[in-house]
């Protein structure tokens, strides 16, 4: 409903900051990366917004990405994750630190964020592989490897990240994505 504000930036009193955009202050929150990336008071800011509805209030968040506002909403369609959760990850991680987490299934990585427990880790590693982008979970500028192929293979098939890991370190360095899948199969079928 509201996907961006431009305006000048009021305050910032965390995580809540105040846009005015002619004449109306927005309350806006926004995660802790966010809200270091901004200006100081006084500055033009622009956000991307995502309002969320609830049965009490209508609050409003923002990000300095379209990357982070596409992780937020991944992020609050997991059931048991609220908004507040969705901005501690956000606050605690980069998105491509949590694309990567998730890629690699790094239960330990998220549950250091602060209020995300085991299981609720586990619940975000089930539910959000392979939503966070088509090139999400990849270091940045790296090209796609086979060894990523065969482990999101791996992954889509059932096998835990530990086992599928221990898979492909059997594998020789040079392996067809065809071979890998047959090789790391035969392996985890022993």
């Amino acid at each position: 409903m509201i996907g961006r504000i431009c305006g000048t930036l009021l305050e910032k009193t965390p995580p809540t900051v105040c846009v005015d955009t002619g004449g109306v202050g927005y309350e806006i929150d926004v995660p802790m990366s966010t809200l270091y990336d901004l200006p100081e008071a006084g500055a033009r800011v622009m956000l991307f917004t995502q309002l969320v509805v609830r049965e009490d209030a209508q609050v409003l968040y923002g990000f300095s990405t379209a990357g982070q506002r596409s992780a937020f909403r991944a992020l609050i369609k997991v059931s048991g994750i609220g908004a507040r959760t969705a901005l501690a990850l956000l606050s605690g991680m980069t998105v491509d630190e949590l694309a990567n987490a998730i890629a690699q299934q790094e239960t330990a990585r998220l549950t250091r964020v602060p209020g995300i427990g085991k299981k609720t880790a586990e619940r975000l590693l089930l539910e959000l592989r392979g939503k966070l982008g088509p090139d999400r979970g990849r270091a940045a500028g790296a090209p796609a490897s086979g060894r990523d192929d065969i482990l999101n293979a791996l992954l889509s098939l059932g096998y835990s990240a530990a086992e599928s890991q221990a898979a492909l370190k059997k594998l020789p360095p040079d392996v067809s994505i065809a071979e890998g899948i047959r090789a790391c199969l035969k392996s985890l079928a022993r």
